[in-house]
């Protein structure tokens, strides 16, 4: 038997305070505390991490302050093309579904996915086809458009068109969630919109498991947030897990060293969840914020979206 922990994140990039309202900011804490306590639950009843971090996800996918699910991101063309993927740090079994247009909740088709076990990953109309097959809600794509994105899509068209730079809010977000269970299982979920104003089928890393995300029992259990090129490219999950488990680093500098040093030089905003076996939690990013919260192994819990941390009440 061991403690139980839970860390959530809402994708990096929180800018200016400006950038949202008084009331976006406290909704998105809301949900944050509110996807804390559905996993959170799900640990305190005895049940597997797998089950804690797909409730964490479900909430932030329903949630139109998370750049998944209802409140996506838009592509080139205007249409939202979801990607998520989830893995049993016990087990190593996994599901990934990228291109989603149609799935309400693309982490619990990749869940499925996961225990249905013919495959790891389907992708575009296929994943939406196995998905109402298994008796999951599907939707329009109106259901996941919500004003933000529309205007978020547009400014980056005008971003690309004066050769400007976009702000990290305007390019891209995820949601994910890691956690460890009392009989000290792992796990890790990401869901994601992708980026705004993407390529038509484009996927980044949130499906691609040991990428965006991994786990593995008695190691560690990552959700990564940030330019999914790259990490796919340093094989993000998987490579924190592997300085872990064979140079010996702490969580900290192994996802820290990541974030923090092998990525700086390409000048991108990135963040990261990671859980290790012992319940510790590390949230890195380097951008000037990330929504993100997390529960102790003493039962603490806490949001946060700059530096200002704030505790919050579970139950």
């Amino acid at each position: 038997m061991t403690g139980i922990a839970l860390a959530i994140h809402g994708g990096c990039g929180v800018m200016s305070q400006d950038s949202m309202t008084v009331e976006e900011w406290d909704g998105a804490r809301r949900d944050l505390a509110a996807a804390l306590r559905a996993g959170y639950a799900q640990l305190k009843a005895g049940r597997h991490a797998i089950d804690a971090v797909e409730a964490a996800v479900l909430v932030m996918e329903d949630s139109p302050h998370f750049n998944a699910g209802h409140g996506a991101a838009l592509n080139e063309n205007g249409v939202h093309e979801l990607d998520a993927s989830i893995m049993n740090g016990a087990t190593l079994e996994a599901g990934a579904i990228s291109a989603s247009r149609a799935i309400r909740n693309p982490i619990k088709a990749a869940r499925v996915l996961m225990e249905d076990g013919r495959a790891v990953y389907l992708t575009g109309p296929a994943a939406d086809r196995f998905a109402e097959e298994k008796g999951l809600q599907v939707e329009p794509q109106s259901y996941f458009t919500t004003p933000k994105r529309v205007e978020a899509l547009a400014a980056m068209k005008r971003h690309a068109a004066a050769g400007t730079e976009a702000s990290e809010n305007e390019k891209h977000g995820t949601v994910g969630a890691v956690a460890l269970d009392v009989a000290g299982h792992l796990a890790a979920a990401t869901s994601t919109g992708g980026y705004t104003n993407k390529p038509d089928g484009r996927v980044g890393d949130s499906p691609v498991i040991g990428a965006g995300t991994y786990a593995r029992d008695g190691v560690c259990a990552v959700s990564g947030t940030g330019k999914g090129e790259f990490f796919i490219r340093y094989v993000l999950g998987h490579e924190i897990a592997s300085r872990i488990a064979y140079l010996k680093q702490d969580i900290a500098t192994a996802a820290e060293g990541l974030i923090n040093e092998d990525l700086a030089p390409h000048q991108i905003g990135a963040g990261l969840i990671a859980i290790d076996a012992e319940g510790v939690i590390v949230a890195p990013y380097n951008t000037p914020g990330m929504f993100r919260g997390w529960v102790t192994p003493e039962g603490r819990a806490f949001v946060a979206t700059h530096e200002e941390v704030h505790e919050v009440e579970l139950f």
